[in-house]
């Protein structure tokens, strides 16, 4: 695998960001349940990372600060892109592990995400029990996964899901 770098997204990388999204989940993106949650948040957090070879921006994961039941301490994964070309080759995984240290570092209990249980299982990632947290708008149950860096964290957090001021 070449030489890769990985640093905070700053918003002169917005543009090449935002058209890496474009490319990897199309116009549709913007009716995801995670796109609700972030609606009025800025673009990018402390928590947001880039992956580039050779200067060119292969992959990307966006983290916002968001709310359960009105308690702090929780992120929102998502989304994260790899270039196709990319795929497949580790890059997603080490924004993911970076990602996840980062936020472990910085006193976050809980991250929260949409997606596949296969793959994010490997970071610790589980199921959340059904009901326990509301998204603003269709979510699959068995794709709705939490990941306690804190032990405990789970059980602390009950109810709606928005995003926290400033994230």
């Amino acid at each position: 695998m070449p030489e890769i770098t990985v640093h905070a997204i700053e918003p002169a990388d917005l543009p090449d960001v935002s058209g890496l999204h474009a490319r990897a989940f199309g116009p549709g993106r913007f009716v995801r349940t995670a796109y609700r949650v972030r609606e009025g948040t800025p673009p990018i957090s402390p928590f947001c990372l880039l992956a580039e070879v050779s200067g060119e921006l292969v992959a990307a994961i966006r983290f916002t600060e968001v709310m359960i039941g009105g308690k702090t301490g929780v992120l929102l994964l998502g989304p994260l892109a790899v270039e196709e070309r990319y795929a497949g080759l580790g890059y997603g995984k080490r924004l993911v592990a970076d990602g996840i240290e980062n936020a472990r570092r910085a006193g976050i209990k809980l991250i929260l995400l949409v997606g596949d249980e296969p793959y994010y299982a490997r970071f610790g990632f589980k199921r959340v029990p059904l009901g326990r947290i509301q998204l603003p708008g269709p979510a699959d149950p068995a794709r709705i996964l939490a990941a306690e860096l804190e032990e405990g964290a789970l059980a602390q957090y009950d109810g709606a899901v928005e995003a926290a001021g400033g994230s």
